[in-house]
């Protein structure tokens, strides 16, 4: 990536509340950045922070549970940190946009489909409620959904998940954002549909010259779309690099079990497949987090230092960063 950035996260802090006073983050000091036509993945077990560092970015957090306790988000020079809710809302669905999860709890079940993409550019953007349709029928073809004027009136259950997840598609983009988060994009679809969602997205990154956040936790998807991993665990960043050097030379122990743990083709000798190596224990808590490295409980390489000591991100392969004390001792990970 070179040096123009469109989205550039500095030190976010977002905390939860805990009973009346106390406060646990659950995105701690976290930096990023994603230039035009770059996707960067960002990836970690359930329970790592990746969907509140999303949520936290569109700056979607509940209040008074969460707040911001520190960091800035800049997009296209604007720290969103400082803006007024009313202009926050109208840069989130325009400038920067989000594909949930889950497309039937994201879509209204009681609007058409074709009028929940009209509302959102009508949103946004000064047209008429005519230019509205026909732009959003152009939306519904550019995702790839067949028989888009029948489809424009049909209610969200009529629909595949596949179309509804084209849907939620439609409406990221009906605003041509600079920006697109794509919050595991393809959950619970098939194979076929993932690819063709996959390929859809990468077309239109590069159409439009977007950056895109993908979060998710298939390195497979990871190897074949993004350009940059970033990899999170407990609310921090631990790992960052380009999308070959994290293949080849993880440098974070949690990397490396991660690639581990991906299913590969090999049998054993009596013809069964091997066993798939396992990372032992579980993400801790957000708000049982004690003192020095989250994954040190859970770590093969960690030494006594890593119990009592947060390892902060230090610099690697001249474009990427790590955060473990391992990587620079003698014998280490690097």
């Amino acid at each position: 990536m070179g040096s123009e950035k469109l989205l550039s996260v500095h030190k976010l802090r977002t905390e939860f509340r805990s009973g009346r006073t106390n406060w646990f983050p659950v995105v701690n000091e976290v930096d990023l950045d994603v230039g035009p036509g770059e996707t960067l993945a960002v990836v970690g077990e359930s329970g790592c922070g990746k969907s509140m560092l999303a949520r936290s970015i569109m700056r979607l957090l509940p209040y008074p549970a969460a707040r911001y306790a520190g960091g800035q988000i800049n997009l296209d020079g604007r720290d969103l940190m400082r803006l007024p809710e009313a202009e926050m809302r109208r840069i989130r669905g325009k400038d920067v946009s989000m594909i949930f999860q889950e497309p039937m709890t994201s879509l209204n079940p009681l609007m058409t489909v074709g009028r929940q993409v009209v509302e959102s550019i009508l949103e946004h953007e000064r047209c008429t409620a005519a230019e509205a349709n026909r732009r959003a029928l152009d939306l519904f073809e550019l995702v790839g959904i067949p028989e888009a004027p029948r489809r424009f009136d049909q209610y969200p259950h009529h629909l595949s998940g596949g179309m509804r997840q084209r849907i939620v598609i439609a409406i990221a983009l009906a605003c041509r954002p600079k920006v697109l988060i794509a919050d595991e994009p393809t959950t619970a679809l098939d194979v076929t549909i993932q690819a063709q969602v996959l390929e859809l997205i990468d077309r239109l990154k590069k159409d439009l010259g977007m950056g895109v956040i993908l979060i998710t936790h298939d390195l497979g998807v990871v190897a074949e779309w993004a350009q940059r991993v970033m990899v999170m665990y407990a609310g921090r960043k631990v790992e960052e690099a380009d999308a070959e050097t994290f293949f080849r030379f993880p440098a974070h122990p949690y990397s490396r079990a991660l690639l581990a743990s991906v299913p590969q083709p090999d049998v054993s000798s009596d013809g069964w497949p091997e066993v798939l190596p396992e990372i032992p224990g579980t993400v801790p808590p957000m708000d049982k987090l004690g003192p020095g490295c989250a994954f040190a409980a859970r770590c093969r390489s960690a030494s006594n230092e890593c119990s009592v000591a947060t390892p902060p991100l230090t610099s690697i392969n001249k474009t990427g960063w790590v955060a473990c004390f391992q990587v620079n001792h003698p014998g280490g990970l690097a």
